[in-house]
């Protein structure tokens, strides 16, 4: 299968393969699926083992290969046939995009599935994002254990910890809703027509200095402990669209839902170019503008981000002729094989 066309088209009816592509092409860029996080799940029935290799050339021009194996319950990430240790040094080899249905989660889904795009969205373009998420959440488990078991031990170092780690994460997801609503807003209103559309970040903490922090963490020391969890801090964030000052998406259409979601990702490739000064990421869209009428579906095409290359899932009666190209390869995918149109 050649891949090398800027944009590819994967064709067929439901259950042929064409989402397996994709996954594959994501899996080499962040070495997990978009599925799931259990492995064994990526298995085929009958088979004990699974492994994704890909070779692809860097804005620099340079060739490197990425290799993922799971067999016997273990799983081993290479790049250039040096092992990965941790997954965060493949975060800016291949940028990818993925659009799918489950996308509607960052629109009307949990506060937790909301959180989880801005920090996304951040930690494509700063991976040391990843460090201070990972830190504050291990200390906050911590916390949490002793606040079950009814223990102050260690809690006040704990807490300086917990307001440190969490106070970073606060103000990178500060600065990253506020210059991303740039973008999305100005999408939003060119695709829909309806004006002033934006993310609202309501942080648990209000206080901006560590100081600050502890002293909220101690006046609600015996709330945490009666609850057992920590009751405050980044991991209860909230984030919430807004038109003006009125929340959006609890009236909103399913199409204004389905809409948003899409816009969502388009705004996190199109802000990803901006803040890494020019590199264009890979999109995925995976059935996603089925739901679109055709006069919305003509305008969200229109306004596709740059990308270094497109790869887009359809069903046979979708009218994909209307946005290929004379250099787009289409494939028709049938029972996991492929065939060039």
């Amino acid at each position: 299968m050649d891949l090398l066309s800027r944009e590819v088209y994967f064709v067929g009816d439901n259950g042929q393969g064409k989402s397996n592509l994709l996954e594959t092409l994501y899996m080499s860029a962040y070495g997990s699926s978009f599925r799931t996080r259990n492995e064994a799940e990526l298995v085929r029935d009958g088979k004990d083992a699974y492994s994704v290799r890909s070779i692809f050339r860097d804005p620099a021009e340079h060739t490197h290969t990425i290799g993922i194996t799971y067999q016997e319950g273990k799983k081993r990430i290479e790049k250039n046939a040096k092992a990965v240790a941790d997954r965060k040094e493949l975060v800016d080899t291949i940028p990818c995009v993925l659009f799918s249905h489950e996308d509607l989660d960052f629109a009307s889904g949990s506060p937790e599935r909301k959180r989880f795009f801005i920090d996304q969205s951040l930690s494509m373009y700063d991976p040391s994002y990843i460090d201070v998420l990972r830190t504050y959440k291990r200390v906050l488990k911590s916390r949490n254990a002793l606040l079950r078991d009814r223990s102050s031990n260690l809690l006040d170092v704990l807490d300086v910890q917990l307001a440190q780690a969490g106070l970073e994460v606060k103000i990178r997801r500060q600065r990253t809703i506020r210059d991303f609503n740039r973008v999305f807003a100005r999408l939003y209103r060119e695709v829909s027509g309806i004006d002033n559309v934006t993310i609202d970040y309501s942080p648990s903490w209000k206080e901006d200095t560590v100081e600050g922090i502890l002293e909220r963490l101690a006046e609600r020391r015996d709330l945490d402990f009666s609850m057992g969890t920590s009751m405050s801090g980044p991991h209860r964030d909230r984030i919430r669209f807004v038109r003006g000052r009125t929340s959006f998406v609890p009236t909103a259409s399913t199409g204004q839902r389905r809409l948003l979601s899409l816009l969502l990702r388009t705004a996190q490739a199109t802000f990803y170019t901006e803040v890494s000064r020019g590199r264009k990421p890979v999109l995925l869209m995976d059935d996603v503008l089925l739901e679109l009428d055709p006069d919305k579906r003509q305008r969200f095409t229109a306004l596709l981000p740059e990308y270094d290359q497109l790869f887009c899932t359809f069903l046979p009666g979708e009218p994909f002729e209307r946005y290929r190209r004379s250099t787009t390869r289409v494939y028709m995918i049938n029972g996991g094989t492929w065939n060039a149109e």
